[in-house]
């Protein structure tokens, strides 16, 4: 189990989680049909996005096994083989994309597109800076996008914004880890980090941690989602972005330890706190407001 795992990085499966956000911000969480399509939607996502893993680990096997951590992954560490990976890969893909169709067209149309995207971040655009970060983050995009169609709810243009600043600020704190190892050890363990230095990643870190915060604060007091969720205090909640805004900069500049968003969404206590506390509020907010 751990093999397959480890093939298909399910781990890297909370990242399509992305997906329930629209329904979340509409308010209708507790409609059957609604979340049962995005759950299905989840799996189509999961999915396509491990054949998308497994691809390329049958791409780079041979620098994979030159590098510290990727040399554990199944098919570098010669656990599976490639003829079964490009079998699994396939299910996969057909599987994943097989749910998509069935769900919605546009579902279908938006995985179509983040699969393609991937194929081209992989064959070359990963190695050009600044691009390759911008691709990351309209992956988060996309996920919410495919979210929202999957459950036919409407997005706002706030909820995009926000959801792209702030996939940008993390991959942009991971990529700082990167520069610190390639500057202790002198291996590059991405194309493009050459093209990056700790200056710049901390000034653009700067930048959209402030941006961040502003862009929530002015989502949660817009007319717009006043008006929406019938209530002006959803301001209450910024106090959580922030402190997870704060949490996440500490990791960073301070521990040393962006290099995995992943295992830090999975391990750091005082963020599972501040999630919670978020949800939790704006839960209370929007659903009992809603109910009054």
């Amino acid at each position: 189990m751990k093999t397959v795992s480890g093939l298909l990085r399910i781990p890297q499966w909370i990242k399509n989680s992305f997906l329930f956000i629209p329904i979340f911000f509409a308010g209708e969480l507790f409609d059957t049909a609604k979340l049962l399509a995005v759950i299905y939607g989840f799996v189509s996502f999961s999915l396509v996005a491990s054949s998308i893993y497994i691809l390329n680990d049958i791409r780079d096997v041979e620098s994979d096994r030159k590098h510290p951590e990727k040399k554990f992954r199944p098919i570098a560490a010669g656990k599976v083989k490639i003829s079964v990976a490009w079998v699994v890969m396939i299910i996969c893909a057909v599987a994943g994309f097989g749910i998509a169709w069935w769900l919605s067209a546009y579902f279908a149309y938006i995985l179509t597109g983040y699969f393609v995207m991937n194929l081209a971040y992989s064959s070359g655009l990963k190695k050009v800076a600044i691009v390759d970060l911008l691709i990351v983050a309209t992956g988060f995009v996309l996920r919410v996008l495919s979210g929202g169609f999957a459950a036919d709810v409407y997005i706002s243009h706030w909820l995009i914004m926000m959801i792209f600043l702030l996939s940008l600020f993390i991959v942009l704190a991971k990529r700082r880890d990167d520069i610190l190892e390639y500057n202790k050890s002198g291996i590059a363990l991405r194309s493009s980090i050459q093209n990056y230095n700790l200056d710049f990643i901390q000034s653009v870190l700067t930048m959209l941690s402030g941006i961040i915060v502003v862009s929530y604060l002015m989502y949660t007091i817009s007319p717009e989602v006043s008006e929406k969720f019938g209530t002006d205090h959803l301001y209450f909640t910024t106090i959580f972005v922030i402190a997870g805004v704060m949490r996440y900069i500490q990791i960073t500049l301070v521990e040393n330890k962006s290099g995995s968003p992943t295992r830090i969404l999975y391990t750091d206590r005082f963020l599972h706190f501040t999630l919670a506390g978020w949800v939790l509020s704006f839960f209370l907010i929007i659903y009992f407001m809603k109910a009054g």
